[in-house]
């Protein structure tokens, strides 16, 4: 069982990546394989929309999507860290999650998802909320934890100073573990849920 963390901060040893890290040595202290792989110093372009993913099988744009996107195909989770920027996510992430998300068509139902948030000060759950919608488009459990998945600090010293802040990012990762072992089981018992053909409405007449 394995997870890879997304830190979409472009600090490499940053805010983002001591939260993830605490999620990281959390899942690891339970038995599961992590990576964490850094997008958020890369040169990374937005979806265009061009649909060739469909038929090559993986994005056009040929960086570190495309590197990432096996490793997404064959894990159990996936958590994904960025820094508040005016109230979002980091520009840089967006685009690679938008492009990872899309350009890899296999099924990832009951593959976990896990947000996780640093900030200074604010805009925090407008993050947050941003990142979720990545996993519930795509039948994916989100995780949860005693809180809000987010640390504030300025920088990594502040955010180590963050109990609350690091003790949920703990419980996220125990929640996590329990949950793809749980899924795990469900799958060799009761198999993936049943699957409908997709009903596309337009309600453009």
């Amino acid at each position: 069982m394995k997870v890879i963390l997304i830190n979409g901060s472009p600090n490499a040893r940053g805010c983002t990546y001591t939260a993830l890290s605490e999620v990281a040595q959390t899942l690891e202290d339970e038995g599961i394989e992590t990576e964490i792989i850094h997008v958020g110093h890369k040169d990374i372009r937005g979806c265009i929309g061009c649909r060739k993913c469909k038929t090559l099988g993986k994005c056009i744009f040929n960086d570190i999507v495309n590197e990432v996107a096996p490793k997404f195909k064959e894990c159990d989770g996936i958590v994904i860290g960025s820094p508040v920027y005016f109230a979002s996510a980091n520009g840089t992430l967006i685009s690679f999650v938008d492009r990872l998300f899309y350009s890899m068509t296999e099924d990832k139902t009951m593959k976990v998802g896990a947000a996780v948030v640093s900030a200074r000060r604010a805009g925090n759950t407008a993050t947050f909320d941003e990142i979720n919608k990545y996993f519930t488009i795509s039948q994916m459990p989100v995780v949860s934890s005693q809180y809000w998945n987010m640390v504030h600090g300025n920088n990594a010293e502040e955010v180590k100073q963050d109990l609350e802040g690091l003790q949920t990012m703990r419980t996220l990762g125990r929640n996590m573990a329990f949950l793809i072992k749980s899924i795990h089981l469900g799958k060799e018992k009761y198999g993936l849920p049943e699957k409908e053909e997709s009903v596309h409405t337009n309600f453009i007449r």
